[in-house]
């Protein structure tokens, strides 16, 4: 029966009840999580995460949070309790705002702040200076986990926090992907039917529509229909299944293998965060599997890789990365565009739609080159999923994917108001039937595409979409452009932030000298390209390099990694 996402009757609270209620209420739950002697969270690119028996408290004090913030923004928020790509034994928390992104970077100090609290009462002072400023009605916080073990008892934890906050109330949505939740919260806050059977539908339907409007009814070479996924033993590889089962992806021979009920543990050996850094066949995987297109998601299903056996005397993989993707599907999307802009009889269109392409440093220079080619606009931002969404979305159509296989495609609501309406005006009159298809296309990709986190389930099925419409196997896909060989290293140092780098991470500022060292160094090796950032977690640098050699690209990671350690490290070359 799907789940009813609606918000709760208004409930008005006067200050002096509220202020004397709340204080009992947070006494009387705050004592019960302590925090654990000498442990310091530190919230990361998306939230905490950490051994799972030291979580209580932070996913009590996150519950909290998550309540504070839905009466600061008097919508529904999320929590996820996973850990992503972590080992087993690790869980953590995402907080999901409104429009289904994560939680805004201006809450992210008073995040650390709660989940550092040394007291209840201060704790309660904290809380007591934020809720000063949000509202009284009452509100949802939807809570989704993962499949893992100690999903169960932080659930609890979570939900107890969220109702120490007088006025909201917590919506256990069970075992989800994280990009489940992510569209749930979007689809709640848009008054839209939210349900996971909503999130499964509008993905079939759409996925349909793609394949229906395939020239020549996606006729292509034997065995394309196969497609082989590692599920990760985790919470995508059951989803998959549930898909299978309950909706017909026509045309689609899908086959999910390490979907946990198995006996397989979760991420190991197996999973994209695996697949993607060995460059091996995850568990399950073998001889019998040479040729076939292959997929791998990560453990909470917010980033997935391709890959193909190319061998059956060799456990290693031809790797079809994020970099990858993300020049699938602007090559689709730009062809789509291209169609519907064209001129038709002497009259062109009255939208100029601006597509952009975002990246970070890390994306491989092949890649980059490869769609400047295409004339595309590609632009870089820090290392961080939340910094590539951010600017994806200053375009009509902005595109962004980590090599890791983490991202999505955004489309601004003035251009998918202009594209329903110039659907419209196609459907009617003698208009041309491929600009009409074409719209359809790209009206189709909006709702396939999760456009508010990476999404690894509706990621496949666009993919699959793709190589169909394009007849093209994982081969002539994996062929667009050749990898420049690469090297990453991290050196020691005392202190990570006395590096301070500007333009996407990509010069350093600081320490004075280091860039024009570097830039001597990189200058020595037909298509160099290096640079340094400071980790965001520890007191190490990271160094990436590139050249048209594996050797020369060794050789340069370690001739900047010892400028590092001469400008910044130890004095002991650590490095590894």
């Amino acid at each position: 029966m799907p789940l009813s996402l609606t918000l709760s009757p208004q409930t008005n609270f006067t200050p002096s009840t509220m202020e004397e209620e709340q204080r009992s209420l947070l006494l009387s739950t705050a004592s019960r999580f302590p925090l654990p002697q000498g442990f310091k969270p530190s919230y990361g690119t998306a939230g905490f995460r950490a051994e799972a028996s030291l979580l209580p408290s932070t996913l009590y004090r996150m519950g909290i949070l998550g309540a504070l913030r839905a009466l600061k923004t008097q919508s529904v928020i999320g929590i996820m309790i996973t850990a992503s790509h972590n080992q087993v034994s690790d869980n953590g928390v995402k907080i999901v705002d409104p429009t289904g992104g994560m939680l805004s970077q201006d809450w992210e100090p008073f995040a650390d702040s709660l989940a550092n609290a040394p007291t209840a009462d201060c704790l309660i002072q904290l809380i007591s200076d934020k809720i000063e400023r949000c509202g009284e009605k009452k509100v949802e916080v939807l809570v989704g986990r993962d499949t893992r073990p100690s999903g169960p008892s932080l659930l609890e934890a979570t939900k107890l926090g969220i109702g120490s906050i007088i006025g909201a109330v917590a919506i256990d949505v069970g075992i989800l992907t994280t990009p489940q939740l992510h569209w749930m919260v979007r689809a709640s806050n848009c008054s839209t039917r939210a349900a996971e059977f909503d999130y499964f539908e509008q993905l079939s339907m759409s996925f349909r529509c793609l394949m229906d409007l395939i020239p020549g009814g996606g006729e292509s070479i034997e065995g394309f229909h196969k497609l082989v996924v590692d599920g990760a033993n985790g919470v995508g590889g059951e989803k998959l299944l549930v898909l299978k089962e309950m909706l017909n992806l026509k045309g689609l021979e899908l086959e999910v293998r390490n979907t946990g009920s198995g006996g397989g543990v979760l991420n190991e050996g197996v999973g994209a965060d695996f697949v993607q850094k060995e460059k091996v066949v995850p568990s399950g995987f073998g001889s019998q599997d040479v040729g076939i297109r292959c997929a791998s998601l990560d453990g909470d299903a917010d980033r997935f890789v391709y890959f193909i056996v190319p061998s059956k005397n060799s456990d290693k993989i031809e790797l079809v990365d994020g970099d990858k993707i993300l020049s699938l599907f602007a090559i689709f999307i730009k062809e789509q565009l291209s169609i519907l802009m064209k001129k038709t009889n002497g009259a062109g269109n009255d939208y100029q739609c601006r597509i952009g392409v975002v990246q970070t440093a890390y994306a491989n220079g092949a890649s980059t080159d490869y769609l400047k080619q295409l004339g595309l606009e590609v632009v870089l931002t820090p290392t961080g999923v939340k910094h590539l969404h951010e600017k994806a979305a200053q375009y009509d159509i902005g595109i962004y994917f980590e090599a890791n296989g983490h991202g999505t495609v955004l489309f601004s609501e003035p251009f998918l108001h202009w594209l329903e309406a110039k659907n419209d005006e196609l459907s009617s009159g003698a208009q041309d039937p491929e600009q009409r298809n074409a719209a359809l296309r790209l009206l189709a990709v909006s709702k396939l595409i999760n456009q508010a986190i990476g999404d690894a389930i509706s990621g496949i099925l666009l993919v699959e979409a793709i190589l169909r419409h394009m007849k093209w196997s994982i081969h002539r896909w994996s062929e667009l452009y050749h990898d420049l060989p690469s090297k990453q290293l991290k050196v020691k140092v005392v202190d990570r932030t006395a590096v301070v780098t500007a333009n996407a991470e990509t010069e350093v500022v600081k320490p004075p000298g280091l860039q024009e060292a570097i830039n001597a160094e990189t200058a020595k090796y037909s298509k160099g390209r290096c640079f340094i950032r400071p980790s965001g977690t520890e007191d190490v640098i990271r160094v990436y390099a590139e050249a048209s050699t594996q050797d020369e690209a060794n050789t340069l990671a370690n001739s900047v990694a010892n400028l590092a350690d001469k400008f910044l490290g130890l004095g002991g070359g650590s490095k590894s």
